[in-house]
């Protein structure tokens, strides 16, 4: 095994495997077949664009874990987890993408016992569960048990997110800049995408999970509507969601451009979404749950008529594409979480309403005492260019 520029130290990979290991315990799991690329990279450090194909880490509770993928991405994971090379598999090219045979006849023979997968996961298809079912493994639904795992970050994780949100302030800054009427979206996106990439100094910037959603006008009633071709135009609102991402680890945020003078109801709305961050950022304290966060920001929306239902936030750290959320807690409502210390969310209050919509949003970390950490350090409120 030759030497590999690992994200983190042997010890912080160990830690996480006695973490999960102790979820699957609690579970009664003997081995877990994990295929959230997420979940794989937070468990073994694997980076590689090949979650498009059948891939996995296998999670046993005596030895290390075992990635498994195509055999062409073997070199790949030789090269980026911090096993031994006899803990990397791959599998024969003639399963790939074809309907006369598939990788989980292949993966059968790394798994025994009581066999936990993520049922409930972008990555693991149906054919996958049933062609493992028909060779006689034995599984139960592990989704989220190790997304869970992850919901508190290490010292040094949340350093990699604050470098994603220093990237976050250069692309939202940029394109608040370039933003005005006449300029074509797809040439601010394009900018966007560079400033992301580029990163800040030495700190470069990795793809994130998502790609900006930019919609202006009454588009941004949609909130995950992308780009077009089409000018800015005066007299509406552009709603930027974007992540700077450093190491895979995103730091989101949002604002909203308004060229021209914001209509009132538009300025009370926004009053009422400052109002409600700065409650809800405050209600974000170690101890409290997570409905106290939601229940703090819908307070301040009730006072000017909007009664807020969808849900404000949810848990962010190391992720790939579609999502960078986690998918584990969320802030609203219905949901009692406890916050814990170096727990991290994307604190989300956006509006889409009739005709237009608002977006102010804030990447926080709970502390060990007082209100939260808002991870990146940009003016809230309206962008107003005239």
């Amino acid at each position: 095994m030759g030497i590999k520029d690992l994200p983190f130290a042997r010890t912080e990979y160990s830690a996480r495997l006695k973490k999960v290991r102790h979820a699957m315990a609690a579970r009664d799991i003997t081995c877990l077949f994990v295929t959230d690329p997420s979940n794989m990279a937070w468990l073994t450090g694997y980076d590689g664009w090949s979650f498009y194909v059948h891939q996995g880490v296998v999670v046993t509770h005596d030895t290390d874990p075992l990635w498994w993928g195509r055999m062409q991405d073997k070199a790949g994971a030789l090269r980026t987890v911090w096993m031994d090379d006899d803990r990397v598999a791959g599998y024969a090219e003639h399963f790939i993408q074809t309907t006369d045979c598939h990788p989980m006849e292949d993966l059968a023979q790394y798994l025994g016992g009581r066999v936990g997968v993520e049922m409930e996961n972008y990555y693991y298809s149906a054919k996958a569960h049933a062609v493992l079912a028909q060779a006689g493994v034995d599984m139960v639904d592990a989704t989220a048990l190790v997304n869970w795992c992850r919901a508190v970050k290490s010292d040094a994780e949340i350093g990699f997110m604050r470098k994603a949100a220093r990237i976050s302030e250069a692309v939202v800054d940029g394109m608040a800049e370039r933003i005005a009427p006449g300029v074509p979206k797809n040439e601010v996106v394009a900018d966007a995408f560079r400033d992301a990439i580029r990163g800040v100094g030495d700190d470069w910037g990795d793809y994130p999970a998502i790609v900006p959603l930019v919609p202006s006008g009454a588009d941004a009633a949609a909130p995950h509507l992308t780009w077009d071709g089409r000018p800015f135009v005066e007299g509406e609102a552009t709603t930027i969601e974007i992540a700077g991402c450093y190491r895979r680890y995103h730091a989101p945020l949002c604002r909203s451009v308004f060229l021209g003078t914001p209509p009132d109801e538009m300025k009370r709305a926004e009053g009422a979404i400052l109002e409600g961050l700065e409650a809800g950022i405050n209600a974000a304290r170690a101890g409290n749950r997570t409905c106290d966060v939601a229940e703090a920001l819908n307070g301040a929306m009730r006072k000017i008529g909007i009664e807020r239902t969808p849900r404000c936030g949810y848990p962010i750290g190391l992720s790939y594409p579609p999502d960078w959320g986690e998918r584990t807690m969320s802030f609203r409502a219905t949901d009692q979480t406890v916050l814990e210390p170096n727990m991290t969310f994307h604190f989300m209050p956006g509006l889409w309403m009739d005709g237009w919509g608002l977006a102010i949003t804030e990447s926080i970390r709970i502390t060990d005492s007082g209100a939260a950490e808002c991870l990146a350090d940009r003016p809230r409120g309206i962008i107003v260019k005239t």
